[in-house]
């Protein structure tokens, strides 16, 4: 079973990771590498992370059923299929409108009915959807943008990289609790930079 061997402690997602077909949210050309550990080129600059990553972060955010979740960066629709198949909705910005589309393309062939889509800066989250449970941010920004603090429930979380482009960036999980926000450091890790539109 794909990715049954990854080092996740949540079975929930280790369960999910096995279930959805990684293949479909690849380029053609990359397609026999879907099933491997490994981050993959998708166009535009950007990539698919490597499943372990997407675990982790997914694992990170303690998703309920109930919940309902921010993911910036909807890139393939990866990442977006894992946080459906674990929380009541998902609202999802992508900058790179072709990215979107064919994100929402796939998404929607697979049958997933409770995420909404917006292209858009991420930066801003989605205002009249929040506040969120949880907040996924798929790309390394130099710091959190502040509308998405806003946009947290309280008792929410947020996991996003936070770090120079072209560097190796630290993965931080933000907690709120009333009006303060807990940060804890989860290792380094390296992603494309946070994509605003012009």
């Amino acid at each position: 079973m794909p990715f049954a061997d990854l080092e996740l402690t949540d079975q929930r997602v280790k369960a999910v990771l096995c279930k959805i077909p990684r293949d479909q949210f690849v380029p053609e050309e990359y397609r026999s590498y879907a099933y491997e550990n490994i981050p993959l080129p998708i166009g535009y600059g950007q990539t698919i992370s490597q499943p372990y990553i997407v675990g982790l972060m997914t694992e990170l955010l303690s998703l309920k059923p109930t919940d309902r979740v921010l993911e910036i960066g909807t890139g393939s629709g990866y990442q977006t299929a894992v946080l459906a198949e674990l929380a009541a909705q998902v609202y999802t910005i992508e900058t790179i409108e072709p990215l979107a589309k064919s994100a929402q393309e796939i998404l929607t062939r697979l049958g997933y009915d409770n995420i909404s889509f917006r292209v858009a800066d991420g930066y801003f989250g989605w205002e009249e959807a929040s506040p969120f449970d949880a907040i996924l941010i798929a790309a390394a920004a130099e710091e959190v943008p502040p509308p998405l603090k806003k946009q947290l429930a309280n008792g929410g979380r947020m996991v996003l990289p936070i770090g120079a482009p072209g560097k190796t960036q630290t993965l931080w999980r933000i907690i709120k609790q009333n009006d303060r926000f807990i940060e804890e450091n989860k290792g380094l890790v390296r992603f494309v930079p946070f994509t605003r539109r012009g």
